[in-house]
């Protein structure tokens, strides 16, 4: 066996210098590789957020301007039909100044976002109230001469709950109103239609018209229209959070822009919303081509080297479509920000890594290996006495050692046997008054006793006197507040708010009411037969119903009837499924909302219609009632259980449910809809289960 000594030695040095270096490079290209690869899915997992987020804020915006177009819509349909009832019926004249005046008037002060209520007869004559802004609004008559037009123009300030007024004018005025398109074409039409109308009295102001002809006794009186000037439309979309620099617009289908946001805009003062962004709002529309536009869409375009997310979303009115459009770079900046970050974090993280593992490698790895250098030292100079055998944590270095240390033990034995050469050569080897009536919107109560039915039974005649005193209790209440009471039914009261008087808030008159009646029963210290004391149910709904002078000509009753009733008498019973004392429909808290403290108890559909609709329990009035400004914790609580109910979520609806009763004690509706949520958590709905409760009795 020929060994050289000397070559093995320089061998190990070598392979020590490569082990640190290979050591260190390894560490380190793990490190970048474990960076990158978790760079790449974290970046595609928060753009991927991101754009969703986007696309979430996006769809909101769409359902909350969709959601005030319809309204919009409605409010002019809605004030059309009023007031062309009025006319039709003949409880209007349209050349009865007075009568004329206070209708529109109130039909303008009604509905929030009406800017003009006007009628034109066809000898050109023109009538209309205009509203200027929140605190001032105008009622205008233009008559015709020969020779020229004159305007009388009253001024009114608007004051808390009434108009003050203000001035009179008289001016000369060249509108002619027979010449203007909506009349035309509303004077020849047979049902009212929508017009694009850029003029009026007071100068140029892009809107809408509702315009239709007014007949009485089939003859054509002239054409009654309800305008909503843009500034309306621009004002509300100022109140959108699109981003912090982005923005919506309304566009028609010809790219002309509607509306751009502009919080100071109404009547007085034209929108001058910042428009920088319009025209990829108006590329991407016409990108979109005829039938993209009839659904919604996303692109991404570019503009001045910036991109951005632009979201097309048909509106429902006239070929409108709202556009938003969003800079990239502010939902993705945030992202790209934190990945430059993300990565300067891990470069410094890889170079820090590479020098602990380069001094690891140097400790554990490179340190022995030159001890173990030394070691073979001894054999090259063949002082085999003093090689010694180093103990390592690495098994391969322990195993070097402990071989070199045999090899010199064997050398040591047979140095005299065997020649040099070839104990080199083996030291070399070792290798993750009339019957009539008209359609307004009002609110109606029914509150009656629960239980009255056993009670009446149990009592007999006894029961006039509990009766008499509960029913002059809600009478008293229900005067107090303004409402008109109805009739009595047993022991049930019906009343309603904002007719004969108008009241603009008369879902809160009647809400009022309500808590009022249930605190009058209270502190009065009825009690049953049982000495239980007295409870009551309460069923609250506003909308459209027809109000007036209903029956025969023998007798009337000065009453409301529609399906709005319906339902106020239905949710009355409804409290009874729920162990709920006052319910109110979603019209009523639309309404009233700012004013009072409720819950979402449930979407239900009453019996004998089959759409479903938001239930709401009134808790209080803000401020009153000892629940402060904001809804108790426990409402929290049960709004996200029922969030989770509809979501087919029902263990997590079970458990908010469970928190909702672990904070009250007893909670009727969190009772109710903790036993829902079991029995649907254990027998899991089919496809066609819908989160509508369908209450199967009047």
């Amino acid at each position: 066996m020929n060994v050289d000594p000397g070559r093995q030695l320089r061998a190990i040095a070598r392979l020590t210098v490569s082990i640190r270096l290979a050591v260190s490079a390894l560490v380190l290209a793990a490190i970048l590789l474990t960076a990158a690869l978790s760079s790449l899915l974290w970046w595609r997992t928060a753009e991927a957020t991101s754009r969703q987020l986007a696309s979430t804020i996006n769809e909101q915006i769409v359902a909350a301007v969709r959601k005030e177009v319809s309204a919009i819509v409605d409010e002019a349909r809605a004030a059309h039909t009023a007031i062309r009832t009025l006319f039709l019926q003949n409880v209007l004249d349209t050349r009865e100044a007075d009568k004329r005046e206070f209708v529109f008037l109130s039909q303008l002060q009604s509905q929030a976002t009406i800017s003009w209520v006007a009628f034109g007869w066809p000898d050109g004559s023109f009538f209309a109230a205009h509203k200027l802004g929140d605190r001032h609004l105008e009622m205008m008559e233009i008559s015709l001469t020969d020779h020229a037009g004159q305007r009388r123009v009253d001024e009114y300030d608007v004051v808390p709950g009434d108009i003050e007024f203000a001035n009179r004018r008289f001016e000369p005025t060249e509108f002619r109103v027979a010449d203007r398109t909506w009349f035309k074409a509303g004077l020849a039409a047979e049902e009212p239609q929508w017009f694009r109308v850029m003029d009026h009295p007071t100068g140029e102001r892009p809107s809408i018209a509702f315009a239709g002809p007014i007949d009485v006794y089939q003859e054509r009186q002239g054409v009654l229209a309800i305008m909503i000037e843009y500034t309306r439309l621009a004002r509300f979309l100022s109140q959108l959070e699109v981003g912090r620099t982005g923005t919506a617009f309304i566009i028609d289908d010809s790219g002309e822009l509607v509306a751009a946001p502009d919080k100071d805009a109404d009547e007085l003062h034209p929108a001058k919303g910042d428009t920088k962004l319009l025209p990829l709002a108006r590329l991407a529309l016409a990108t979109a081509g005829d039938e993209g536009r009839k659904q919604a869409s996303r692109s991404r375009l570019t503009s001045t080297g910036a991109a951005y997310e632009v979201a097309l979303a048909p509106l429902p009115f006239h070929g409108w479509s709202l556009a938003t459009v969003i800079p990239e770079a502010e939902f993705l900046g945030p992202v790209e920000a934190t990945l430059r970050r993300l990565i300067l974090g891990l470069a410094i993280g890889a170079v820090l890594a590479a020098l602990a593992s380069a001094m690891l490698a140097r400790s554990v790895i490179a340190a022995p290996l030159s001890r173990v250098v030394g070691e073979l030292r001894h054999v090259e100079a063949f002082a085999l006495e003093q090689v010694r055998r180093h103990p390592s944590r690495l098994k391969e270095i322990a195993s070097l050692s402990g071989a070199i240390a045999e090899m010199a033990a064997g050398l040591s034995a047979f140095r005299k046997f065997i020649p040099a050469d070839l104990v080199r050569s083996l030291l070399r080897q070792g290798v993750e008054a009339k019957p009539g009536g008209s359609i307004q919107v009002l609110s109606v109560m029914f509150i009656d006793i629960a239980g009255f039915t056993g009670l009446s039974e149990r009592l007999g005649d006894r029961v006039v006197p509990l009766l008499s005193r509960y029913l002059d209790l809600a009478s008293e209440v229900i005067v107090a507040n303004g409402g008109t009471i109805d009739k009595f039914i047993g022991d049930a009261v019906m009343a309603f708010w904002g007719a004969p008087q108008p009241q603009s808030d008369h879902a809160l008159r009647c809400c009022r009411a309500a808590l009022g009646c249930r605190r009058a029963i209270d502190a009065s210290g009825l009690a049953d037969d049982l000495g239980q004391p007295l409870q009551i149910r309460i069923g609250i709904n506003s909308g459209h119903m027809l109000v007036g002078n209903i029956g025969s000509e023998l007798r009337l009753n000065y009453t409301v009837i529609g399906d709005a009733v319906n339902v106020a008498s239905r949710l009355e019973g409804a409290n009874k499924s729920y162990g709920t004392q006052i319910l109110i429909g979603e019209a009523t808290e639309r309404l009233a909302r700012g004013a009072i403290i409720t819950r979402e108890i449930d979407s239900i559909a009453v019996y004998g219609r089959e759409e479903g609709f938001s239930v709401y329990e009134l808790i209080g009035l803000v401020g009153e009632d000892g629940v402060g400004n904001e809804p108790p914790g426990w409402v929290g609580h049960y709004a996200q259980g029922l969030a989770h109910y509809r979501a087919r979520r029902f263990i997590a609806a079970l458990a908010d449910f469970e928190a909702v009763l672990s904070e009250r004690g007893r909670d009727g509706p969190a009772e109710l809809m903790r036993e829902r949520c079991r029995k649907l958590s254990a027998a899991a709905p089919d496809d066609s289960w819908r989160p509508v409760a369908a209450l199967t009795t009047k």
